[in-house]
């Protein structure tokens, strides 16, 4: 049998039982969040208290057609009369969205050669910049950087945490370039402000929101973990990256 056939062959193998590892995580990690939403600070804590509705940014949406995401002024714009139109303070959604907005940026169309990548693995709070951000739940500083390519991530911070006898991964993206300044290993407890929504001149280029996400795993990553795949890659990714909607408390009940 050729050296080729075999070394594609020990892969599959290899990516079924790290996808299974991955699911085994994710169903565990996500009872424990379930079960103990009620000890996890509110993401954006006392502006939790503020009205909060869905958004869909997905393909076909004719409220958010292709054209907006060009611009930034007119993305803006279209998110800003969404929240006033549904008398809401802040607007969350995009988990498991497959979206036409990242068409707009050559960050996730890199290889042309590639399928591009649409799939939307984290959850998005589109809210004003300044909007302070607050560590869920303890951890110590995993990693940050800084992405500044229109479309990408602005400035991030990823915790690592130790609960419930598991450890997992929380990225915060789109953050503003003033809020880097905690080192890797630093220890954040519960509560502790690790961030602003970003201008779009330091978050990628995006209108203000805050880009959360679940990782069982990095995977070797550092400052840094795909926030959107390509579609035919979303079981591998979603089994890596739970829904985290339990750390967004009550804005999301």
């Amino acid at each position: 049998m050729p050296r080729t056939i075999i070394r594609t062959f020990q892969r599959i193998i290899h990516l079924w039982a790290l996808s299974n590892y991955f699911y085994m995580m994710k169903s565990r990690l996500s009872a424990l969040l379930s079960i103990s939403s009620n000890h996890i600070f509110p993401l954006l804590s006392a502006h939790a208290s503020g009205r909060s509705v869905g958004m869909d940014l997905s393909a076909g949406n004719p409220r958010f057609p292709p054209k907006v995401f060009e611009d930034i002024k007119l993305f803006t714009a279209a998110v800003e009369t969404y929240l006033k139109e549904m008398d809401a303070d802040f607007a969350f959604g995009g988990y498991g969205e497959c979206r036409d907005i990242y068409s707009a940026s050559r960050v996730f169309d890199a290889d042309a050669e590639l399928e591009p990548r649409r799939f939307h693995l984290g959850l998005d709070i589109w809210g004003p910049a300044g909007t302070p951000v607050y560590a869920p739940i303890s951890g110590t500083v995993h990693s940050k950087g800084f992405r500044p390519a229109a479309g990408d991530y602005g400035a991030v911070v990823i915790l690592q945490h130790a609960w419930g006898g598991h450890v997992f991964y929380s990225l915060y993206g789109h953050l503003s370039a003033s809020d880097l300044i905690f080192q890797e290993g630093d220890f954040l407890k519960a509560g502790t402000c690790i961030g602003h929504f970003g201008h779009p001149e330091e978050n990628g280029c995006w209108p203000p929101h805050l880009h959360v996400q679940l990782i069982c795993d990095m995977e070797g990553n550092k400052g840094d973990y795909p926030g959107v795949c390509r579609y035919t890659e979303r079981h591998h990714y979603l089994a890596n990256c739970p829904d985290p909607a339990p750390l967004l408390g009550p804005m999301y009940r």
